[in-house]
């Protein structure tokens, strides 16, 4: 008799009760899958828009100043500063329309704004065609200048127009709202002397943000990695119930495999191979239901450019053999205990 045709059949027989547990790993790890997986496709997507600035230094004004812009005297202390050079202005402002609070942002370089319809120039977010009705051809009006939709994008969850830097800093009486710049000695030691030198502002490096926005998601990925553990754990202890209430159930059948000579080596595997097998199919399916799921999630922040990384093959393996270890370790004690019964009692078992 095959041992493991046998752990099938008894898998088989008892199909409600493998499906239940094997419902338990399956939430477990469709949960690790998909928390794991977003939370890395949003890490790389900041990180990108991070790395995309290409700065050493970003100067913005100083929380205790009460504005966030910087006149031009201030802007023209940054810029004839030696140490600095290679400078990008971004000059953001909000406007009250119809009462509700519209941001608008200067473009240095439009690649960085993806236009889904229309063309660039005057572009507003999906969220600012929803909130206010507005639609490309349409007209704004913005710090007494109007202005005339062309395109439209997703990018802002937020009602957003993004328009030429030039122009929002002009509609801003000539102020910006920060200048990220390279530099031509320490960024550290720059930033410091910039904050020193010129009143009003406060000088970060690029590293410093960097290391910022890293430590943010690495906790947020240790967090969404820890809720997901509890899930497939519970799972994992459904294995335990299961297969010691299926060793109670067939003593009097292991006790016959003893008694025609089954060993305890091949009782043990038997136990083990089955709860190893429910562990790889909740497993799988769980990758599975959890891939489907980071689709739709990306799909709906509007993150379908970064799903391939959402979907790293150590990730994949990762679930469904860790999955499948924790059940065969789970079935240890089940099939020790299986090992030892006794062949008489076993048999006398009703």
């Amino acid at each position: 008799m095959d041992l493991y045709k046998l752990s099938f059949n008894n898998i088989r027989r008892r199909k409600l009760r493998s499906s239940l547990t094997m419902l338990g790993i399956i939430i477990g790890a469709a949960m690790l899958m998909a928390l794991l997986g977003v939370t890395a496709g949003l890490t790389t997507a900041i990180q990108d828009e991070t790395n995309a600035y290409m700065y050493d230094v970003a100067v913005t004004p100083a929380a205790g100043t009460g504005s966030y812009l910087m006149d031009n005297q201030t802007v023209s202390q940054i810029r004839n500063r030696s140490d600095l050079y290679d400078f990008r202005e971004v000059t953001m402002f909000s406007e009250d329309v119809n009462g509700t609070q519209l941001y608008v942002e200067g473009v240095n370089n439009w690649k960085d704004v993806k236009v889904i319809n229309g063309t660039q120039g005057v572009v507003i977010s999906q969220a600012t065609v929803e909130k206010l009705g507005y639609d490309i051809g349409s007209k704004i009006t913005v710090k007494g200048q109007e202005l005339t939709v062309t395109g439209i994008t997703k990018e802002a969850q937020a009602p957003y127009i993004y328009v030429n830097q030039s122009t929002v800093r002009q509609m801003a009486d000539n102020k910006v709202s920060a200048i990220y710049a390279q530099t031509n000695g320490d960024p550290k030691t720059v930033a410091d002397d910039v904050e020193k030198q010129v009143t009003g502002v406060s000088a970060e490096t690029k590293s410093e943000k960097v290391n910022e926005i890293q430590e943010m998601t690495g906790q947020a990925l240790l967090f969404m990695g820890i809720i997901a553990s509890i899930a497939l754990l519970v799972g994992i202890i459904s294995v335990i119930n299961t297969m010691l209430i299926s060793v109670m159930e067939r003593t009097k059948e292991l006790g016959v495999l003893k008694a025609i000579g089954f060993t305890n080596w091949e009782i043990k595997g038997s136990i083990l191979f089955e709860s190893g097998l429910l562990g790889f199919l909740g497993g799988f399916i769980g990758v599975v239901l959890g891939l489907i799921g980071i689709v739709v999630i990306a799909n709906l922040l509007d993150l379908a450019e970064y799903i391939p990384g959402m979907m790293p093959l150590w990730l994949i393996l990762g679930v469904i053999f860790g999955s499948t270890l924790l059940s065969i370790l789970a079935g240890l004690y089940p099939a020790i205990r299986a090992s030892k019964l006794n062949v008489v009692e076993a048999l006398r078992n009703e």
